[in-house]
């Protein structure tokens, strides 16, 4: 899960820089290059990631939502500041869609074009081969990855090991290529070749693709097993392979069109394939899993409309399967296979994403380590300013491939960006015309208990995003069916930008007089909103909450676009059709399908 994209980068990251045609074919250049490539696995991801990084969890969780919390929580005393920080964070985290898409495309056409090393004439192979793995591997989602889950280790374990022994085959061959560890050879490279070096970066990066995996599985797997198979396993492992790459240049530069897999003996390639295809599954599974996870976080955070989430573990609620996330996915990476057909072009793609999402990673720590850690600020600059400076670079260099593939990735985030804004917008000024033309609740329940009307058996749930204002949906009950519940809880769902509350925190609750309470449900961004459990642990209101006796109230809104409104009317246009088309909230917050009656209304914006 936490290595299988930054594992499958040997496929083609040496083949692409030497194929960006900047830099001559030779032996100081190949040592030079192999420098480079040691010393950024060494500075992007032992030291900042590994050693920086991981270090700021939030509760235990990491990735880019848990951060983009922890700094908005550290700056809560500056609105602007924070502001800018939120969009910042979610605009990095639309990247991650960007980067899902372009991640499993390269990484399963790069282990397919393994074939033409096996048989020139199987070239025509290499896109069906491709788009039936990737299809295969997208129609499975849906029944979960627990069983998979238990071959991801044993599979990582031994692409890794492969890993090392195809380096081994090949350095033992040329020991002398093991002087690339030594950081002068890259210091070298640069002085003398600047303007080269600058260009390579761009293609330099790909060999750390897959490092923001490191923090957003932090959660999963805890920091210390992440930090003990890095340095134990997987950096050792990725180190020699590119050496051993490196060895196989130097003694053949025609190995250039593909050196991972002519690094092999011929009778080797097949499996070789076979085990690399599997490796670039487990990779894309990661990704596929994050995005899953990553949607349903930015959904409670409510940057995007509900949908419906499958919980595909009984153990585990961390495996769920989103269908319109899935499937979107494999639309745009079909496209993706098709629109570029290899992975050398599709390498041009790959870097923006990573490279901004890298810095974003990088502004959002200092925030972090500054306001909520209080550490003096030269600390902190020194802490991130290093890596400030080396992410600006590399997202520089990425930037001269946007033309040839750059803007890809960019296009998917900022579409997904801009919904992601449109939502939130939305939904503002949704509950600002709801508390407009609402009534106060307290007040209007001291008017209707002057008459009261007939009350029925039973306990009534009024699920409002409001809870200062009476929920429609109490109006339109009272006005068609003249009765009220005995007990009546008015019930909102917050969110809040945590990953976990705890069930001591999850409910609070105000009495409002003649069997009426206002009723709080706190929910972390990771935790499952569950309103029906929730309600089961209020106590000392009188009476026990009867399951077979609650029926829950919903408002379904209609929402009416306005010319000439606080948002621009396509804006308004496109956030009606979202509204329209979001999951029920009945299956979301897992209220009983016989116990729930919705009434409708209707919101002009």
């Amino acid at each position: 899960m936490v290595y299988g994209d930054i594992g499958t980068s040997v496929l083609y990251a040496i083949r692409e820089v030497f194929d960006t045609g900047f830099v001559a074919f030779n032996h100081d250049n190949v040592l030079g290059i192999l420098s480079l490539f040691f010393w950024t696995l060494t500075v992007i991801v032992s030291l900042k990631y590994i050693t920086l990084v991981l270090r700021a969890d939030n509760h235990g969780e990491g990735g880019l939502v848990a951060m983009l919390a922890l700094a908005s929580q550290a700056v809560k005393d500056k609105p602007r500041l924070r502001h800018v920080l939120m969009l910042v964070g979610i605009f990095g985290t639309a990247l991650f869609y960007g980067d899902g898409v372009i991640t499993p495309a390269i990484s399963v056409l790069s282990a397919a074009e393994g074939l033409v090393v096996l048989n020139e004439n199987l070239h025509s192979w290499v896109i069906p081969m491709t788009l039936t793995v990737l299809f295969t591997l997208f129609w499975v989602q849906k029944y979960g990855t627990g069983g998979i889950g238990r071959f991801f280790g044993p599979l990582t374990l031994i692409w890794f090991l492969v890993l090392a022994g195809l380096g081994i085959h090949q350095i033992v061959q040329n020991p002398s290529v093991l002087m690339a560890l030594l950081p002068t050879y890259a210091l070298q490279f640069i002085w003398e070749q600047p303007g080269v070096a600058f260009f390579l970066l761009g293609a330099l990066v790909l060999c750390v693709t897959g490092a923001e995996a490191l923090y957003a599985d932090m959660g999963h797997f805890g920091r210390k097993p992440i930090r003990w198979a890095w340095f134990g396993l997987v950096m050792p492992s990725l180190t020699l392979n590119y050496m051993g790459q490196g060895a196989l240049l130097l003694a053949n530069p025609k190995a250039l069109e593909n050196p991972f897999f002519l690094m092999a003996p011929k009778w080797m390639v097949l499996p070789l394939i076979v085990l690399a295809t599997m490796a670039t599954v487990i990779a894309s599974q990661a990704l596929i899993s994050g995005a899953f996870s990553v949607t349903k976080q930015v959904i409670q955070m409510g940057f995007l409309p509900r949908m419906r989430i499958v919980h595909t573990s009984t153990k585990d609620t961390g495996q769920i399967y989103i269908g319109l996330v899935n499937w979107g996915l494999f639309a745009a990476i079909v496209l993706a296979v098709m629109m570029f057909r290899s992975s050398e072009n599709l390498a041009a793609a790959y870097g923006i994403a990573v490279t901004l999402d890298m810095l974003i990673t990088t502004v959002l720590t200092y925030f972090v380590i500054r306001y909520s850690w209080r550490y003096p600020l030269w600390l902190c600059v020194g802490a991130t300013g290093a890596f400030f400076i080396i992410d600006v670079l590399f997202f520089s260099s990425n930037l001269l491939k946007f033309m040839e593939g750059g803007w890809f990735p960019i296009a998917i985030a900022s579409a997904i960006f801009a919904l992601m804004l449109t939502w939130k917008r939305g939904r503002e000024l949704m509950t600002k015309r709801q508390k407009e033309e609402g009534i106060d609740l307290p007040t209007f329940l001291d008017a209707v208990f002057l008459s009261p009307p007939t009350r029925v058996e039973g306990t009534a749930v009024f699920l409002t995003t409001d809870n200062v204002t009476v929920p429609p949906a109490l109006l339109h009950n009272l006005k068609h069916n003249k009765v009220l519940h005995e007990q009546n809880l008015f019930v909102t769902v917050l969110h809040h930008e945590v990953p976990w509350i705890g069930m001591d925190k999850r409910v609070h609750i105000q009495a409002l007089g003649h069997d009426c309470w206002q009723v709080e449900l706190n929910f972390g961004f990771k935790n499952d909103p569950d309103v029906p459990k929730a309600l089961s642990m209020v106590k000392g209101i009188g009476y026990d909450i009867d399951p077979m006796q609650t029926s829950y109230f919903l408002s379904r809104d209609t929402v009416t676009p306005t010319l000439g409104g606080e948002m621009a009317f396509w804006r308004e246009k496109i956030f009606a059709q979202m509204h329209r088309n979001a999951a029920g909230a009945a299956d979301f917050l897992r209220l009983p399908n016989n116990a729930v009656v919705e009434l409708g209304s209707k919101v002009s914006l």
